[in-house]
């Protein structure tokens, strides 16, 4: 009769290859989550093309125009009488930035008469929303 040897304790061992290969992926999804939480709060208009760089501030407050001249503060509606007294508890300071997302087929008049608003509410610096080429 033959008897087994008793097998030897071995040690564990922490592989390093696998341990890459998930750092990795969690690389991967975090960057990509965080791509996908960059969220203006405005409603879904067709911008005008152009160049301009990416927005870097963490709360704004965004003015939006419809084609069929609607108005909407942060998804707010509001009309153009209305739309200074609801902006202004927005702004917190002089230097908060307005972002204006006006949709390609608003009419220039509407879009001037809101920003004239909006400076009238204590908003100086306004930011306008473009759709990258």
């Amino acid at each position: 009769m033959k008897l087994r040897k008793s097998r030897q304790a071995r040690k564990g061992q922490i592989q390093i290859i696998p341990m890459i290969d998930v750092m990795f992926f969690l690389l991967a999804t975090f960057m990509l989550a965080s791509l996908s939480m960059q969220n203006l709060d405005s409603l879904q208009v067709n911008l005008p093309e152009g160049e301009a760089e990416k927005l870097s501030t963490d709360t704004p407050v965004t003015l939006t125009l419809t084609k069929d001249n609607k108005i909407f503060i942060n998804q707010t509606p509001v009309t153009l009488e209305t739309l200074a007294t609801t902006l202004k508890p927005l702004l917190q300071d002089s230097q908060q930035k307005l972002i204006v997302s006006a949709d390609n087929e608003a009419q220039q008049g509407i879009v001037v008469q809101a920003m004239l608003q909006a400076r009238a509410a204590g908003a100086h610096q306004f930011l306008i929303a473009v759709k990258h080429k």
